[in-house]
């Protein structure tokens, strides 16, 4: 017999007692397939067991007291993975005569970007939806907890997934960064060529007057303030953060040391002419080179504190997507007393000057430095409002522009009207002209 035909009324008894027949009647079994009256497709699996196919009746009782059965689905094992079960959703009748599916939450669905946070003394299906913290986001739907983002990533406004970090500073890269650097570097020219004019022309009667050894220092100490620009400039590190403040506070020190050594001299000088004063003793290089090195001296112990209490060093700030890259201060207190220090001594020499600018027309060099502190002044006091409203690289280039522009005022005001006498009106650099008293 090489195979088996079962009908729906057709029975095969094996007797426990007889073991081998169940087994040799296993093969022709497995091999059974009909089809029911129903249409169901009937057969065995490779164990002999028959896949289940069954009704999903769904019992709807309605307000007058009646009931009745409906099917809502079917289950067939036979079926293709996904198509097994397969449901008449409007067909089925929840309680009250209701076809919408019944919520077994007493809250709404937290969306992406919240977690659920459980409410005290309630069931568990009642909870707030809280948005995740800092740094976390939940990209699906009721989520429990949040995840943290990488390192280098940070959530996007929704807080549904990690996008990856913007870092903010002001780079050479940048126009802002580019601009900056190059007004930097087109002063840093300027004044050196203006110090390559006086170098030319020392024995000038225009640049005796004006203490050449003076001149010189201030044109250097210009060029360091303008040189200085740069550590502001690129990705902080702790070296540049270490450097910047102090480098600029000790440029500008001695720079407006020597412009009040320049005054002194001035009012010695013209003081010097009255035979019955005693100011000729103190006339020579000493005093304008010992005014310079005392006024300079203070900042450079005060940054050298600085440095060895509580230095600068480069922090990061988050703000949203973005990171701010920037030099802390460390110590606030150092810092904000250089810059009262430079105030402080700016203006000293604006009052020096401003008392010396009514002196005879062959030492009114104290109407430049008059002039040339009083743009000193302007541009740090508006410096300090605006610096703390910024953050971040424009912070920076607040203070860089203060930089170049306090550094430009005093070369501007102070050599180029000299050097326009050297260059383009040489005759007026002689001593006969140079000697006359304005009316």
């Amino acid at each position: 017999m090489n195979s088996v035909e079962i009908t729906q009324r057709t029975t095969i008894t094996v007797t426990q007692a007889n073991t081998d027949s169940r087994f040799q009647v296993l093969p022709y079994v497995q091999n059974v397939r009909f089809n029911t009256t129903s249409g169901q497709n009937f057969y065995f699996d490779k164990n002999g067991d028959v896949p289940p196919a069954f009704d999903y009746i769904n019992i709807q009782i309605f307000s007058d007291g009646t009931d009745r059965l409906v099917k809502v689905g079917v289950h067939d094992s036979s079926a293709p993975e996904g198509e097994k079960i397969k449901m008449k959703a409007g067909v089925m009748m929840w309680n009250t005569e209701n076809t919408q599916v019944p919520r077994s939450f007493c809250s709404e669905s937290c969306p992406p970007g919240y977690r659920q946070s459980p409410r005290k003394g309630e069931p568990n299906c009642c909870f707030d939806c809280i948005p995740c913290p800092a740094g976390e986001i939940s990209n699906k739907t009721d989520s429990v907890d949040c995840t943290n983002c990488p390192e280098d990533h940070w959530p996007n406004k929704e807080r549904t997934q990690c996008d990856l970090n913007t870092f903010q500073f002001l780079s050479f890269e940048e126009p802002l960064g580019l601009n900056v650097s190059c007004l930097a570097g087109l002063f840093f020219l300027v004044t050196l060529f203006v110090l390559w004019v006086f170098r030319r022309y020392q024995d000038t009667p225009i640049v005796k007057a004006n203490n050449r050894g003076i001149s010189y220092m201030l044109l250097i100490a210009l060029m360091l303030c303008f040189l200085s620009s740069f550590t502001f400039i690129g990705h902080p590190l702790r070296v540049t953060c270490m450097i910047r403040q102090n480098s600029f506070g000790i440029a500008f020190s001695i720079s407006i040391s020597t412009v009040l050594a320049k005054t002194i001299t001035v009012i010695i000088a013209f003081n010097a002419r009255n035979p019955s004063s005693r100011s000729s003793r103190w006339l020579g290089p000493r005093v304008p080179y010992a005014v310079v090195l005392s006024c300079a001296s203070v900042p450079i112990l005060i940054c050298i504190a600085w440095l060895l209490l509580d230095p600068p060093f480069p922090v990061e700030i988050q703000n949203g997507d973005t990171t701010i890259i920037q030099c802390d201060e460390g110590s606030v207190f150092f810092f904000y007393l250089m810059l009262g220090y430079l105030g402080l001594l700016a203006s000293v020499s604006f009052v020096v000057a401003f008392h010396a600018r009514n002196l005879p027309q062959s030492f009114n060099e104290a109407k430049f430095l008059t002039f040339s502190m009083l743009v000193f002044l302007a541009v740090w006091v508006s410096f300090i409002p605006a610096y703390l409203s910024t953050q971040g690289k424009y912070m920076v280039a607040v203070e860089i522009f203060a930089i170049l522009s306090s550094g430009s005022g005093l070369l501007g005001c102070i050599f180029i009207p000299k050097c326009y006498i050297i260059l383009w009106r040489p005759n007026q650099n002689t001593r006969q002209h140079l000697m006359q008293r304005s009316p």
